[in-house]
């Protein structure tokens, strides 16, 4: 064979010229000759250089490297920063940073195991059995047990302490099977139950001597120890005692993992103006809850704008036991299609969200799937009422003054005379003291006088309107929103049972099979079945036409784009849970062969 034959010839050290031949060739080479060789050996050298390079960075990946400090601003001052006292979004956002849950959402529809390792239904879907993790401490070393868990439910169901969360609690019993095992039984079965489960969890040692009452006076409302990705490190507070920052130290002992950004630095501003000052100012990187107009107004070139959906419906319901004139079908369906939903979108919201006909919103499972169909017709709405017998009202040829003067001032209110005496095409609309809510009320309301309706306005500051109108039911139509969850259980909102407060189916809606379908969908654990159960549930909701949906907003959320891990978040049902998967956000990343890349996952 050849390399039998040539492999001795190679070992011989005299068949391969020395160092000193080689320089003395060189020598012996006229300038120009020089010049091709060193030319060509330095092509020979690049293009080493360059195959090396590039097979470097075929292999290697980009992953996030820990280090660097986030700083955001937040409207308003946190005084509970407590998963079972929490609420406002300053306390929501501390409290998601500082506290973990036996579960946590994954921002993907989904959720996940956080301090607890795993758990597991039995086959009626009665009992919920969760194992916690063996390493998991509480931020001052202290070790999370079973019975942190049973405390926190425990003090979540006390009257004396009006936890928001009490309702998701009551009815379901808890057992301690060991230190580190917990058991849930409920009474009957309750598909959206493992959404309960993702409550922050308090330390018992902790909170032990200061419960129901005392509990809202405890200086562990802002001095908070949980188990979250985040511990306090420092308060900053103004001349006034008021807390105007909050700094933030990655915890090395969460559950999931120690978080890659070292400290978060979030500072907490009286109004969106000051929170968008200091924005443009440099004082923060990102922020959230400015309204869709000013959001585009101050995005900076550094800066990107990321959006969410939320599982949230605003829309008009009627009130038919306080506004007869709703009792009309023709109304009902008369208003929904002369509203312009897509110019509300786009008007008011600035194009961040999208149109909705349905109870659920497009984001959550049971959408029907055809959100975009256009349903806007001011002729066809004018038509229907037309061949109802509205019509114009006209003034008496003696009749009152007021009514000639209207006329003349351009007022063309719809009337229809009934058996029980004439129907005037009038009522009001409450809503809310909040931009978006307010420049909504107006636009519907122009859209609603064209049809030849009379439309009087009334705003509440939100806490009135609240108190006032919507827990003693005393408006004509409400303009509102509902939060429905990521795993929708539109109940609360429309079985005939809420329509009085602390029910929320403020359409005072009532239909036995609506009622029979939402009884059946909270039992069914299958996703598909309940799936199915939703969608004929809002087929026979839009039938009655109980109320006016307009759209589903989206989470506007301005942050530096030095800033990654963020994009991978695909919705939220409430603005805290934009940090749900925070442990995994970076601020700068590192190299590393893929092959070691795949190991760390």
């Amino acid at each position: 064979m050849f390399y039998k034959k040539i492999l001795p010839l190679l070992k011989k050290r005299s068949d391969f010229p020395k160092i000193s031949e080689t320089v003395y060739a060189l020598r012996t080479l006229s300038p120009v000759k020089k010049i091709i060789f060193l030319g060509a050996l330095l092509v020979f050298v690049l293009s080493i250089l360059l195959i090396a390079w590039k097979i470097n960075a075929e292999f290697l990946v980009d992953v996030p490297a820990d280090g660097g400090t986030l700083t955001e601003g937040i409207i308003g001052t946190p005084r509970f920063i407590n998963p079972l006292l929490a609420i406002s979004d300053a306390d929501r956002d501390m409290s998601a940073l500082v506290y973990s849950g036996l579960t946590r959402t994954d921002n993907q529809n989904g959720l996940i195991p956080d301090l607890a390792e795993r758990y597991t239904i039995s086959k009626d879907g009665l009992i919920y059995t969760f194992v916690l993790r063996p390493n998991i401490f509480w931020q001052d070393g202290e070790p999370v047990t079973s019975d942190d868990v049973i405390f926190t439910v425990k003090q979540a169901k006390d009257q004396n302490l009006k936890s928001p969360k009490r309702a998701n609690w009551e009815g379901i019993k808890t057992e301690k099977v060991d230190e580190k095992t917990i058991r849930f039984i409920l009474k009957k079965p309750y598909a959206p139950f493992l959404e309960n489960t993702t409550l922050g969890i308090l330390p018992k040692h902790i909170w032990k001597d200061a419960t129901s009452g005392r509990m809202i006076l405890s200086e562990f409302n802002i001095k908070p120890i949980g188990s979250g990705p985040y511990k306090i490190e420092s308060i900053n507070k103004d001349s006034s005692g008021i807390i105007t920052s909050y700094t933030l130290e990655a915890n090395k002992k969460f559950s999931l993992g120690e978080p890659h950004i070292d400290k978060l630095i979030l500072k907490f501003y009286p109004s969106e103006e000051k929170l968008a000052s200091a924005y443009e100012n440099g004082d923060v990187d990102s922020i959230n809850a400015v309204s869709p107009s000013l959001a585009r107004k101050i995005l900076k070139k550094e800066s990107k704008l990321e959006t969410f959906s939320l599982p949230r419906v605003f829309g008009v319901f009627f009130n038919q036991n306080n506004a007869k004139i709703f009792s009309q079908m023709e109304i009902r369906k008369a208003l929904n299609m002369a509203t312009d939903k897509q110019k509300i979108v786009d008007k008011v919201l600035n194009g961040f969200g999208s149109v909705d006909n349905y109870p659920l919103p497009p984001s959550t499972f049971g959408s029907l799937g055809d959100n975009k169909k256009e349903t806007f017709s001011l002729e066809k709405a004018k038509e229907i009422l037309k061949r109802n017998g509205w019509k114009i009202q006209k003034p008496e040829k003696n009749g009152d003054e007021t009514d000639k003067t209207k006329k003349q001032a351009g007022e063309t209110v719809l009337v229809k005379k009934t058996k029980d005496g004439t129907l005037r095409f009038e009522f009001s609309l409450s809503t809310s003291n909040i931009p978006e809510l307010k420049e909504t009320a107006e636009l519907l309301k122009a859209m609603w006088e064209k049809l030849g309706a009379k439309v009087n306005l009334k705003i509440f500051e939100i806490g009135d309107l609240n108190q006032d109108v919507i827990r003693t039911r005393n408006y004509d139509a409400l303009l509102f929103g509902e939060i429905l969850g990521r795993n929708p259980d539109p109940f609360v909102f429309w079985h005939s049972s809420q329509r009085n407060d602390p029910g929320l189916n403020i359409a005072m809606y009532a239909n036995v099979t609506v009622d029979k379908l939402l009884e059946d969908a909270r039992a069914i654990s299958d996703r598909k079945k309940r799936d199915e159960k939703y969608k004929k549930f809002q087929e026979e909701v839009i039938k009655d036409v109980p109320a006016v949906f307009l759209y589903s907003p989206q989470f506007i959320y301005i942050i530096p784009k030095s800033l990654l891990g963020v994009d991978q978040i695909k919705n939220i049902t409430v603005p805290s849970e934009r940090f749900a998967q925070i442990y995994k956000w970076h601020l700068k990343t590192d190299k590393i062969w893929k092959f070691f890349a795949k190991k760390e996952k």
